[in-house]
């Protein structure tokens, strides 16, 4: 148990290293010879090192700090250190590690430069930290006001983007909102990958078949009892519910139509799975 706690934290703090390094890559290399910025606390960094004296690893570093104990209040005081630390290292990668410059072009700048912080960011929370704090900002606004977390990021970095539009121009402000959505999408690419799970809750006269042949596929089925109709007529029916990714959701619909076409297939998206039968499934093409 304690080997398996040590290698847990050590898988996470290489983790996190390598999402640094890939944050520091993606700025140093693209956008700060490009004058672009991201969203966040590391676009009002960015933006500032354009418009001050003072350099991107101070800035980042210390207008990170009060999101530090903001993070202790809100998540706790592992996850509080692990962002310090996480953000720190990326302020000294920075300062010491000479990247070389990519390339000028704005679309390249814009993609690629989004990819590298958007990967680095996804890489850090799989290891447990954050390296932008109004993450951290979203999840206390979120608890004081009706706005959801989506809704507090994109008005923040609407003002950030805005006041970028004003100093910087409006072609470098397309530019990096362009960085930011590719950011965005990256991230949700390397938390959840191809991998993504779905629910399918199904309803079917013919339920013991459609059960049969999703554990013959190696599918782990969970079933309900249930009942259909109106008040006057009730029928007792079998509810199936079963996790799968969604490279298969066209197989197994065409499985469960193909013995049933009049079934009733309800899908919803599942951010994470562990356990079950979804890791031993044989492979199809």
């Amino acid at each position: 148990m304690e080997n398996k706690r040590v290698y847990n934290s050590l898988k996470e703090s290489f983790t996190m290293l390598f999402g640094v390094f890939f944050v520091a890559f993606g700025l140093k290399g693209f956008l700060l010879p490009n004058g672009f910025i991201d969203g966040g606390v590391t676009g009002i960094s960015l933006l500032l090192s354009f418009l001050t004296p003072f350099t991107l690893p101070i800035l980042i570093f210390v207008i990170n700090i009060p999101f530090f104990f903001l993070a202790q209040k809100q998540i706790g005081k592992s996850f509080a250190i692990k962002t310090a630390i996480g953000v720190f290292i990326l302020a000294l990668f920075l300062k010491f590690i000479e990247f070389p410059l990519i390339t000028h072009d704005k679309l390249l700048v814009a993609i690629f430069g989004g990819f590298f912080i958007g990967t680095g960011i996804g890489l850090s929370v799989r290891g447990g930290s954050v390296l932008d704090g109004t993450e951290i900002l979203s999840v206390y606004l979120h608890k004081k006001t009706s706005f959801s977390m989506g809704e507090i990021v994109f008005f923040l970095n609407l003002i950030i983007f805005s006041i970028a539009a004003f100093f910087l121009g409006v072609e470098i402000a397309l530019y990096s909102i362009l960085t930011f959505i590719i950011a965005s999408k990256t991230i949700d690419f390397v938390l959840q990958g191809l991998e993504e799970y779905k629910g399918l809750t199904i309803i079917s006269d013919k339920s013991k078949e459609i059960r049969i042949a999703l554990i013959k596929d190696l599918k782990g089925v969970t079933v309900y009892s249930g009942q259909k109709g109106n008040i006057q007529n009730k029928e007792e029916i079998e509810i199936l519910f079963t996790v799968i990714t969604r490279l298969e959701i066209t197989k197994i619909k065409s499985t469960i139509l193909l013995i049933d076409p009049n079934a009733l297939i309800i899908e919803q998206n599942i951010s994470e799975f562990q356990g079950g039968f979804i890791k031993t499934r044989k492979k199809h093409i």
